[in-house]
């Protein structure tokens, strides 16, 4: 069944993503550095839509897969496969280590919000 209010989230976050890719194009942080930190919430928020994933499994696995993609924008490759248009933008172009640190920050901050409602749900439940 889907969790409504992850849901919810995960399309709120969808839509500043895209308005952070496609408007904020001189807004170097925000582009640069809270975009990253948002998209791993935004992986997690939708994924937790649709499963109740342990929070601190699917945090550790998002990072994971977040790293190999920008291991894999060091490897170039969407020039590789010769990637055009909004497939060349979710896949990246260029690696930077700031990136792992957004990626990693996201993960802590949406891992440690999850679990604090978990531990204020369940004394309300007592």
């Amino acid at each position: 069944m889907m969790n409504v209010k992850y849901a919810l989230v995960a399309i709120a976050l969808f839509i500043v993503e895209v308005i952070i890719a496609t408007k904020l194009n001189n807004y170097h942080f925000i582009r640069a550095y809270f975009g990253d930190f948002l998209v791993v919430i935004l992986l997690y928020c939708l994924l937790k839509a649709v499963y109740d994933f342990d929070p601190k499994r699917l945090a550790i696995g998002i990072f994971a897969f977040s790293v190999v993609v920008e291991v894999a924008q060091y490897f170039r490759i969407a020039d590789v496969l010769q990637l055009t248009g909004w497939a060349r933008v979710v896949v990246g172009t260029s690696f930077s280590f700031h990136d792992v640190l957004m990626y990693a920050a996201g993960c802590g901050v949406v891992y440690w919000v999850d679990s604090r409602g978990r531990e204020v749900g369940d004394k309300c439940d007592r």
